[in-house]
């Protein structure tokens, strides 16, 4: 009989705030006077994501998969570079168990998106709305993202093999 074998990975991300870009956050637009600046379109709780995953199933880290110097991802949704990174796991067999998340941001409010964000990330996962965590937070005005220079994320994530 074949044991389970559990992993566990830790994601972190930022990225600045630039003018005449989009804020997407989880693969939500929002509202904002500023985006983040980066090659694809610089969802940084994505990004968060993909590396927890990445680091989870021992496979590097997304620059390593996505690099910012390829012109193929440039502009691109993170909703894809997560998909991709679905397929890296599970083609390693490995499943996704759950993810916890905190998005670091002193402005905008990010909390009547969350509801959001965990539909888009659960649907590419491929697992119940319920085995994804999204938390926001400030900083009290405290660091880059108290100053309002950008926004940062941390995600964990929980794999197992199939």
């Amino acid at each position: 009989m074949k044991k389970v074998q559990f992993r566990v990975g830790l994601g972190y991300d930022v990225h600045r705030f630039s003018r005449d870009r989009d804020l997407v956050v989880g693969g939500v637009k929002i509202p904002y006077e500023f985006g983040l600046l980066g090659h694809s379109d610089a969802d940084c709780l994505l990004h968060a994501i993909c590396d927890a995953l990445l680091g989870a199933a021992g496979l590097g880290d997304i620059g390593r998969h996505f690099p910012d110097t390829d012109p193929a991802y440039k502009g691109i949704s993170s909703l894809i570079l997560l998909e991709k990174v679905v397929k890296l796991l599970h083609d390693e067999g490995w499943d996704i168990a759950n993810i916890d998340s905190t998005i670091i941001a002193q402005s905008p409010r990010l909390a009547p998106y969350i509801d959001a964000m965990k539909k888009n990330i659960s649907s590419v996962l491929g697992v119940d709305i319920g085995a994804v965590n999204i938390k926001a937070t400030t900083t009290e005005g405290l660091g880059f993202e108290g100053k309002g220079e950008g926004i940062a994320a941390k995600a964990v994530a929980l794999i197992f093999s199939n």
